[in-house]
């Protein structure tokens, strides 16, 4: 089953998506881009997002093979809707993107104990767009920045996430094609390695890397993220001065 959430003139509602219609749990019919806006399927607290995690990323970064999952934070304001335009950020020169498969939590949860345990604590799966601004300093600065974390287009309720084809196109290119299969850590390890260490929220999103992805985005560049099973997530970028 999809998952989306929109905003209706009624508010924002969350249902069962199928073919550009959501249906919610009290049987009301929205119908994206008439009567409804698509907005990212979740709202969270943090995002946990996983680095280093595809052998082909660690060739291009040049960086060593880790013994455990290498992780950082972004925060609440760095959510972005699907088919909102990216703002180039106007202080940096390098920014860049990442195709991500994400995980959305379902319930307050900690402790999981393996692949059961994380499925049961788990509301689906979507696309997270990792943006970066290589030429910052440190990982907080160049990642952690408002809007630095397009999500979506839905959530996908059931699917198998190690073996899931992807690719990546911007402005008509394709710049990554791979599969979940090139994972160095599966999904499931991640979330219980993340959930020895947080307490997560529902809504909160842990995303698990991004094969090698070369080039940067500049204005004008559409990005489509398209992940087996679950859609494509789709932004244009823009400069400053257009919005």
């Amino acid at each position: 089953m999809k998952i989306a959430r929109v905003r209706t003139g009624d508010g924002i509602e969350r249902g069962e998506y199928d073919s550009g219609t959501v249906t919610t749990r009290d049987g009301q019919t929205h119908s994206v881009g008439a009567d409804a806006e698509l907005l990212a399927p979740c709202e969270p607290g943090t995002f946990y997002c996983v680095g280093r995690n595809f052998a082909e990323t660690l060739d291009q970064m040049d960086y060593d093979v880790p013994e455990e999952p290498d992780w950082f934070l972004k925060p609440a304001v760095s959510l972005h809707h699907p088919d909102e335009p990216i703002v180039h950020p106007p202080w940096t020169e390098e920014l860049t993107y990442a195709g991500e498969l994400a995980a959305v939590i379902d319930e307050p949860c900690t402790g999981l104990d393996g692949k059961r345990e994380v499925q049961e604590a788990l509301r689906g799966w979507t696309i997270l767009n990792d943006l970066d601004a290589l030429d910052q300093p440190g990982r907080t600065a160049r990642k952690a920045f408002n809007g630095s974390a397009p999500l979506g287009p839905l959530i996908e309720t059931d699917l198998d996430p190690r073996s899931l084809g992807m690719e990546t196109h911007v402005a008509g290119e394709k710049r990554q094609d791979a599969t979940t299969e090139l994972m160095l850590f599966d999904p499931y390890e991640i979330v219980s390695f993340l959930s020895e260490r947080y307490t997560f929220r529902p809504g909160d999103v842990v995303s698990f890397g991004s094969p090698a992805n070369p080039g940067l985005l500049e204005a004008g560049d559409d990005v489509e993220i398209w992940y087996e099973g679950i859609g494509t997530l789709r932004n244009s970028v823009v400069s400053p001065d257009e919005t």
